[in-house]
């Protein structure tokens, strides 16, 4: 039986999944990464992030008979590092929500182009804004590299291009499927350092038979351009049409729908990815999330939380005696 295999980097842990054809799962494996906090910062290494996805994806198609299809990353949206050109990691990645950088020149020199894109102005965590913090010190001949184009790049053993989706929040132009490069220019980003953009669903290459070593992927294997967590939790749960809308609460909450048109919102808080048919992907979001369970609980292992509560919780259960407010009665009247 042939299999696909989809890889999902998050803030807390890289998981695979191995799936038939008809969407059974065949194998799963996950992996914890760690994240470095200080008030504005938040980096990971991006070395981690490469020996627990091997490590995840070798546990999920360990019981993988068949071909496997193809392999795509989902990553999340905004985290970037500099790479050399071998892609070795120059830099830390700075995670999404990083917020050492200054949007104020990104937004300055970037307006017609963020305006005619429907988000009006770019956010400090944003890519493009820590693009430029990183650029103070980098090196020559340093390149940009999502946190997807990096693993990617180890997947396929050579130079990859990065999704529309991805590189979203670096600035692309998402109408004309490009870099607005005299935008970079103004801002003195080098058009060399950065990736080709392409849309999600891409080949970008096969696994090379060191990443066929380290992962299990059969080498040869097709490497697919992916999409960022929030994107390809809405595809898979089959939102797909215009009008359908998709919610998913993970470290953060993310609601995303599908429109024909490029929404503008005037106040800028909703903006829209583009989908691999051509369509929008509209949506934005929250800091209000699970990643409050790894604030309020730190150390714990939230999957036996999750079974104790499911337990004491779950269907069938009664409310405890001790819960601040009382369910109402809704028993029918006999």
């Amino acid at each position: 039986m042939s299999a696909w295999v989809g890889i999902d980097l998050g803030t807390q842990s890289v998981r695979a999944m191995a799936v038939a054809g008809d969407g059974r799962v065949l194998g799963t494996g996950s992996r914890p990464l760690t994240s470095h906090r200080d008030g504005p910062r938040h980096e990971q290494d991006p070395e981690q992030w490469w020996r627990e996805l091997a490590a995840a994806t070798r546990e999920a198609v360990s019981s993988v008979s068949g071909p496997v299809e193809g392999v795509a990353v989902a990553a999340t949206s905004g985290t970037i590092l500099l790479a050399d050109a071998s892609g070795r990691p120059l830099t830390p990645a700075l995670m999404y929500d990083d917020r050492r950088a200054d949007a104020s020149l990104a937004n300055e020199v970037g307006a017609p182009v963020w305006e005619r894109l429907g988000y009006r102005r770019m956010q400090p965590n944003w890519a493009l804004p820590k693009l430029l913090w990183l650029l103070r010190d980098a090196p020559a001949g340093a390149r940009l590299a999502h946190q997807s184009d990096f693993v990617n790049r180890r997947l396929t053993g050579h130079a990859v291009a990065t999704d529309l989706s991805n590189a979203l929040k670096t600035g692309v132009d998402l109408i004309e499927e490009r870099w607005p490069l005299e935008v970079f220019d103004a801002l003195g980003v080098p058009g060399a350092m950065l990736p080709e953009v392409v849309r999600p669903g891409t080949w970008l290459g096969v696994v090379c038979a060191e990443a066929a070593e380290a992962t299990g992927l059969p080498a040869g294997t097709p490497v697919i351009a992916g999409t960022t967590d929030g994107c390809a939790a809405q595809l898979g749960a089959g939102a797909l049409r215009p009008g359908s809308w998709n919610s998913v609460l993970g470290t953060t909450l993310v609601l995303k729908g599908v429109t024909k048109e490029l929404i503008h919102d005037p106040l800028g808080v909703v903006y829209s990815h583009r989908a691999p048919d051509g369509s929008w992907l509209p949506g934005g979001a929250s800091s209000t999330g699970a990643g409050a369970l790894t604030r309020d609980l730190p150390g714990r292992d939230l999957d036996a939380l999750s079974a104790e509560a499911a337990a004491r919780y779950g269907p069938g259960t009664r409310r405890p005696p001790d819960a601040l407010a009382p369910l109402p009665d809704r028993t029918p009247p006999s």
